[in-house]
Order: structure tokens, then sequence, then C-alpha cells
């Protein structure tokens, strides 16, 4: 089991910027991918941005050269910084955690954190 705990969610005026983080216990070893998701009201959850274990990142076509997803190993945390917020990045952010087992995923998701950006 992996548990993921999310942290640096809130409010910030369109422009601003915000650093969500998510550590993960007991370890990631294992861990094949960590991946940010987010999910507006009425909308369905969508990827956002991903790591690979080598540190191959993918980021969504709206986030790209505004979001920055990094990774330290030392202390189990990946982070999603957030820069030139908009109105449309308002969401819950989810942390997920994937391992491949190893043909079928296994997926770890963290509790969510609200980033709101108003207009």
């Amino acid at each position: 089991q992996v548990q993921l705990v999310e942290s640096g969610g809130g409010l910030v005026q369109a422009g601003g910027s915000l650093r969500l983080s998510c550590a993960a216990s007991p370890s990631t070893f294992s861990i094949n991918s960590f991946g940010w998701y987010r999910q507006a009201p009425g909308k369905q959850r969508e990827l956002v941005a991903s790591i690979s274990a080598s540190g191959s990142r993918n980021y969504a076509d709206s986030v790209k050269g505004r979001f920055t997803l990094s990774r330290e190993n030392a202390k189990n945390t990946v982070y999603l910084q957030m820069n030139s917020l908009k109105p449309e990045d308002t969401a819950v952010y989810y942390c997920n955690a994937r391992r491949w087992r190893p043909t079928v995923p296994e997926d770890y998701w963290g509790q969510g954190t609200q980033v709101t950006s108003p207009q």
C-alpha cells in the first residue's frame, strides 16, 4: 500500500503561483510513475502532469510553460509548481502513484487539494 498526502492548495489571484506537494509513504519503491490530476466542478478528472521513474515528464497542453513537476527522491515527494495561474485552473488537484503489476495498473490517490484562482 502507498499513502499519498497532498498539501499546498489555496486561493490565489489570477497570475499568481502555488506549489503543491505530494508526500508518499512508506516509500516510492516500485512506483513506476507519479501524476497530478485535476477535476473541476461538472468535469471529468484530467491529467495535468506526470513523471516516470526514469524522470521523463509529460504535461497537458493547457499547462505547458506554466506548470513544472519535480521530484525529490530523498523525501519521497513530488511537487507541482504552478505559475501564471488562470481561472480555468480552478479545480481539486489529486496526486496519483501508479505501479504496474506487471500489465495491470495499480493506482493510488491522495485526498485532493483545492486550488482556486478567481478572475
